[in-house]
């Protein structure tokens, strides 16, 4: 899997939240904020199609679209990888929010889930 440019993951947020067999009107009204051509679209469909993250399926003489690829799947993805290329490890990630000044409640909030994640054991 590759980090997506912004366009493109700004048309696969649109088709995650319209879900399966999403057609082409309905994902042009959805990314109506960002003020693309048709075009445009179609360009940042077929590049997610070539790059695996979208099928497309014909359907009369419309195209259908479908993310191959979860939103879930994708974020853990790409926040590994902005991890891994900013900060290297987890620990470095945290120790630069911390010299940033984390709050009381930030930091039980990340020790409330470092302890879920651990089987529920506490410190």
């Amino acid at each position: 899997m590759k980090r997506l440019p912004d366009t493109e993951l700004e048309v696969m947020k649109a088709l995650w939240a319209t879900g399966p067999d999403t057609s082409r009107t309905v994902l042009e009204d959805k990314l109506t904020p960002f003020g693309w051509a048709a075009n445009t679209i179609n360009t940042y469909l077929s590049r997610l199609v070539e790059k695996g993250f979208v099928t497309v399926r014909r359907e009369g003489k419309s195209n259908l679209y479908t993310p191959l690829v979860g939103q879930e799947e994708y974020q853990a993805f790409d926040s590994r990888a902005v991890l891994d290329r900013l900060y290297g490890s987890p620990r470095n990630f945290v120790a630069a929010l911390a010299r940033e000044g984390m709050g009381r409640d930030e930091l039980e909030e990340l020790q409330a889930l470092l302890d879920q994640l651990n089987g529920g054991q506490g410190t």
